[in-house]
């Protein structure tokens, strides 16, 4: 049995993405692992992609299809059917690509350290700004250089890092060991958004040790991705807030003997709300009506959104 499972959630409409995955995997220096391929209701079915793929490939393949549960509830099938012989799980979104030594570093890094959490750098294009890479981390002072080949670094108490802003994390680039895939699980209700972060925080919490390689491991994809269609504008961007401010709650309790990470929280709770209610100000502007039963189940969940929303009436707070 294979030492690493790769799981994949899959839900595409256009071929040859799960393909090309698929391929940079075929690349890896690193070659013990099988892989899951979850298909989440996608409207391009994933057996459609393996076609192609020949004899010895598509046996280390196995899909999984199932009634459509989003990207969280697709990995966490997959997590929950991972071989019992299986020492970690590495994650790929269907249109991302590793770089060939990915498993390689990931695996020499875990056992050499003996640790159970990982993450390695992502490359992209302009739209992916956001993300930044594992470099910047290390010019923390109180990085650790633990290697130079494979390029990795530990920091201490990195969950506090991370709430202050995720950008250098990509499930495309965790891998983690058994410890955790057998009981952490994602927040399959949060589609729109954070539904990562949450699991993210939740390893790390729960790892014997973080390690971060800063070494690029993953190339993004342009595949279907949801948050390419929403905007300020769009219908689906209160949700997306309401399901931020719902992660940041959850993380608040779990970080509630640290006063210091909760303020960070709060803060990232309160641009969320702030968010939300320049997106509906500005459908007002526009004639159209706000998303008024949304707001008032976060009202009913959340006080605060209340003040926020006095805050805008009396011109507090700008975009």
């Amino acid at each position: 049995m294979a030492s690493i499972t790769i799981v994949i959630p899959f839900y595409q409409k256009q071929t040859g993405i799960l393909q090309r995955a698929l391929r940079s995997i075929s690349r890896q220096v690193f070659q013990d692992f099988d892989i899951l391929v979850v298909d989440d209701e996608s409207p391009l079915s994933a057996e459609s992609e393996l076609q192609s793929l020949g004899d010895d490939e598509r046996a280390r393949i196995t899909v999984i299809r199932q009634a459509n549960a989003g990207p969280g509830g697709a990995r966490n099938t997959g997590l929950d059917n991972v071989p019992a012989a299986s020492r970690f799980v590495a994650f790929l979104d269907s249109d991302d690509e590793w770089a060939p030594e990915h498993l390689s570093n990931a695996f020499e890094a875990l056992t050499r350290h003996d640790a159970d959490c990982y993450w390695d750098s992502i490359s992209g294009g302009e739209g992916f700004s956001y993300h930044f890479g594992m470099e910047e981390l290390a010019k923390l002072p109180n990085a650790v250089r633990l290697s130079d080949a494979p390029s990795v670094i530990e920091i201490p108490n990195i969950a506090s890092e991370m709430l202050k802003d995720w950008g250098f994390l990509h499930l495309s680039c965790m891998v983690i060991g058994r410890p955790l895939f057998e009981r952490i699980r994602f927040e399959a209700s949060l589609r729109l958004a954070a539904e990562d972060v949450l699991f993210f925080c939740d390893c790390i919490l729960a790892a014997r040790r973080v390690l971060l390689c800063e070494d690029a491991g993953a190339l993004r994809g342009e595949g279907m991705n949801i948050f390419h269609s929403i905007d300020n504008d769009s219908p689906q961007f209160l949700r997306q807030q309401f399901n931020t401010w719902t992660a940041l709650n959850t993380l608040e309790q779990r970080f509630s003997r640290r006063p210091q990470d909760i303020a960070t929280i709060r803060v990232c709770k309160n641009r969320a709300r702030q968010q939300a209610l320049w997106s509906q100000a500005r459908q007002l502007r526009h004639r159209r009506m706000p998303q008024l039963g949304l707001l008032a189940k976060w009202a009913w969940r959340d006080p605060g959104i209340l003040q926020s929303a006095m805050q805008l009436a009396a011109g507090k707070f700008t975009p």
